[in-house]
């Protein structure tokens, strides 16, 4: 699922998901798997507590780092039920925001934050360059 939802870092997955399961890893700091009745994963969150999200005002943040549902199972509540998981974690922390971000260009992603009350707060382009 890590490989649909960020195709252009496959090389770095299972090695990531590895040191995770080691302990060796800061973020994520918590995945949630939603589950078919064959206990068959069929969505996922990886969550964060960043120090600042854009829109937000306390300094403890937690950010939906990831969220993927297989395509079969979408449009059925799963997303939904992860992202009310990922709240509940997030208030166990402590945490008094929830934030997350999409491609700007993702607008089925854009529809599914909002449907699970998520409110656009501002779009950027970032920049990045090799020195």
């Amino acid at each position: 699922m890590r490989h649909a939802l960020w195709p252009y870092q496959l090389a770095d997955h299972t090695r990531e998901v590895d040191r995770y399961f080691r302990g060796e890893l800061a973020m994520p700091m918590e995945v949630l798997l939603a589950v078919d009745d064959t206990d068959g994963p069929i969505g996922f969150v990886e969550l964060f507590i960043r120090p600042y999200a854009e829109g937000c005002t306390t300094s403890r943040v937690a950010f939906l780092e990831g969220w993927y549902v297989e395509p079969s199972w979408r449009r059925r509540g799963v997303g939904a039920a992860l992202v009310r998981a990922a709240e509940a974690w997030a208030r166990a922390q402590g945490c008094t925001e929830f934030a997350s971000d999409s491609l700007i260009d993702h607008t089925e992603g854009h529809a599914a934050h909002r449907a699970v009350g998520f409110e656009e707060v501002e779009r950027i382009v970032c920049f990045r360059k090799n020195l």
